[in-house]
C-alpha cells in the first residue's frame, strides 16, 4: 500500500484505505496521545478530525504531500492535539457552557495551521545545512554552551550570533514567499 494509495482512499471514500490507516496509525496516535495525558476517546476524536481534515485539503488536485503519508497524518494529529490541549485549558467547566468554536471553524482553523507548518519546514529545508542544524539544535532546546561545544564555536556569544543570522535568514525566506501573506491574516 503506498502513500498514494492511502491518500486516494480519502477522497473517494475507499473503506478498505481508510481501514488500514486506522490499523496502522490509529496505535501510534493513540500512543502520543495518552503519553499527553488524553484519554482513548481523545485518540480516537484527533483521529477523526485529522482524516476530515486531510479529506478536506485532499480534494485540491493540487495537494500533494512531500513526505510519508504517516508522517504528514501524524503532525496533523500532533497539531490536533495541542490545540485541544490549548483548548481546554481556556474552557470554563460549567454543564451550561455552549462551545462557541462549530466544527467547521475548527478544521478551518487546523488547516491553516498545517500550511503553516508546511511552510515553515519548506524554508527550513532550504537554509544553508549548518543554519538548520543550529535551528534544530534550538528547537530542541539545546543549551548555547553545550551548542558551543558541539559545533566547535568559540563561545556562546558566537552560537547566539550564528543562530540571530540563520533566524534571521528563515524568517526572510518565509516572508519572501507568496503564501506568507495569505497565511498571515486568517
Amino acid at each position: 500500500m503506498t502513500d498514494d494509495f492511502f491518500l486516494q482512499s480519502l477522497v473517494n471514500g475507499n473503506n478498505k484505505g481508510i481501514s488500514k490507516i486506522y490499523e496502522l496509525i490509529y496505535p501510534k496516535i493513540k500512543n502520543y496521545i495518552l503519553k499527553r495525558d488524553g484519554s482513548e476517546d481523545d485518540a480516537k476524536d484527533i483521529m477523526q478530525k485529522a482524516l476530515i481534515q486531510l479529506s478536506v485539503r485532499a480534494q485540491d488536485k493540487s495537494f500533494k504531500i512531500s513526505s510519508s503519508f504517516e508522517g504528514y497524518f501524524m503532525t496533523i494529529c500532533k497539531n490536533l492535539w495541542i490545540r485541544e490541549v490549548k483548548k481546554s485549558k481556556l474552557k470554563v467547566t460549567n454543564a451550561k457552557v455552549i462551545d462557541l468554536v462549530s466544527d467547521d471553524m475548527d478544521i478551518a482553523m487546523s488547516i491553516h495551521e498545517q500550511k503553516k507548518w508546511e511552510l515553515f519546514k519548506e524554508k527550513l529545508s532550504k537554509v544553508s545545512d549548518n543554519c538548520r542544524e543550529l535551528l534544530m539544535l534550538v528547537f530542541k532546546k539545546t543549551s548555547y554552551k553545550k551548542i558551543a561545544d558541539l559545533k566547535n564555536y568559540a563561545s556562546e556569544n558566537t552560537v547566539k550570533q550564528r543562530i540571530f543570522k540563520c533566524k534571521a535568514k528563515l524568517k526572510e525566506a518565509i516572508q519572501a514567499d507568496r503564501r506568507y501573506m495569505d497565511l498571515k491574516y486568517f
